[in-house]
């Protein structure tokens, strides 16, 4: 994508990231919560990679603003996160939730806590031939803690503290999404991708300007810091990404901590494809021992998988050199609530990821469905939820600072 790309983030005036304000009046809510929470977001295309979501909690009542941004590697302009960086912190924030929580309930004091996530993705394959596919790995979790308990204990407080958030749902066993799809105004049938099995939800395009931020600072809810420390494996070259021929590893990295008000602080780092830092804030709702000072866990999973989903359907349109002119979604995700933190005494779950995509294009219908397919195929948080995973814990003392390797998973 040639450099001189309008930078619609920017030039739109408004800050990247927001609490919406009167969010009833621009007609945006949530769907009806079937497990506990749900979820739903929109987004659309903007100009190259830069893309915009509201993302509307139905247990928290807020809507937020987010939007991201791809580096160098796909000919983006670096303005926000990359959409994996938004999967990796609401894990590791729903991570946090659910460690304090069940250390409460068992009655473990635990003065200090840092939790390290690693995040991997693979992408294998041709475009243009179909073959190209994306996939997920397990995850690596290093928690360094302070606390007089035993180190047993804390080993198992991790152990349950990862099978009782909310996004375990997602992750174990295999999930695969379902669709529908709108082309030009016209709801057409899928073809590989599964269908929801009801009617597209009405176009979302309405909605996106008529946001307008809640009064307050929103500078500091997401905000950008230098390049991320190069690793054995990191790999910068421009447009790499937008390659027909891909094989390729990718990792993403959170570091969480906690502010003195109970707010959690995470650094995002980008090692393969080299790209930004970006500090993130993240924040539950009143009710489940937050302030709601900033986007929640379950709406950043649920960013993550729609701008991931996107900027599969703009980079294949543009490896096959296809007139993709406009893209939206609107992408439901229903969660349980937390086994700990939600006082279920379970392990997550959720349902399949339900998305309605609306295309306009001067193509035919079969370049609808086959775009669809291929960014369904290739998105490294579709196959996260087809996948089974799971996540690899590891204990260090909090006075440990070193980080862990980041040489390949």
């Amino acid at each position: 994508m040639p450099s001189s790309q309008a930078n619609l983030l920017v030039e739109s005036g408004k800050p990247r990231f927001f609490r919406v304000d009167d969010a009833a009046d621009i007609g945006f809510s949530p769907p009806d919560i079937r497990m506990g929470e749900a979820v739903r977001l929109c987004v659309r295309s903007l100009s190259g990679m830069q893309k915009e979501a509201l993302v509307a909690s139905a247990q928290t009542g807020a809507v937020w603003r987010l939007a991201s941004d791809e580096g160098a590697y796909l000919a983006g302009l670096d303005e926000a996160p990359c959409p994996l960086a938004f999967l990796t912190t609401g894990m590791v924030s729903s991570y946090m939730n659910e460690t304090l929580a069940l250390a409460g309930i068992r009655g473990l004091a635990i003065d200090d806590i840092r939790l390290i996530q690693d995040n991997y993705y693979t992408m294998k394959g041709s475009a243009l031939r179909g073959t190209m596919v994306g996939g997920a790995r397990n995850v690596d979790l290093t928690a360094h803690i302070s606390s007089d308990a035993p180190w047993e204990d804390l080993n198992g407080l991790l152990l349950d503290a990862t099978a009782a958030s909310p996004l375990n749902g997602l992750m174990r066993g295999s999930k695969e999404s379902l669709f529908t799809l709108v082309h030009n105004g016209r709801e057409i049938s899928t073809d590989r991708a599964l269908p929801i099995g009801r009617p597209a939800q009405p176009d979302p395009g309405d909605h996106f300007d008529a946001a307008r931020p809640a009064a307050g600072a929103w500078s500091e809810l997401i905000s950008r810091g230098g390049m991320t420390p190069k690793a054995e494996h990191s790999v910068t070259l421009a447009n790499d990404s937008l390659t027909d021929w891909q094989n390729r590893l990718l990792h993403v990295r959170a570091i969480c901590t906690l502010r003195e008000d109970g707010v959690k602080q995470i650094e995002q780092q980008l090692f393969n494809p080299h790209g930004s830092i970006f500090h993130f804030l993240s924040d539950e709702a009143p009710e489940n021992g937050g302030k709601g000072l900033a986007p929640d866990a379950a709406s950043y999973i649920s960013a993550g998988i729609g701008f991931c989903f996107m900027t599969q359907m703009g980079r294949y349109a543009s490896i096959a050199k296809k007139d993709l002119k406009n893209y939206r979604i609107i992408q439901d995700t229903h969660f349980s609530l937390g086994g700990a933190s939600g006082g279920t005494g379970e392990a997550g779950k959720a349902d399949p990821v339900e998305t309605h995509v609306y295309l306009d294009t001067g193509e035919d219908d079969d370049f609808a469905r086959q775009a669809l397919d291929m960014s369904e195929q290739t998105c490294f948080l579709h196959a996260f939820c087809k996948a089974d995973l799971k996540t690899r814990v590891s204990i260090r003392d909090y006075r440990d600072e070193e980080l862990p390797a980041v040489a390949a998973s």
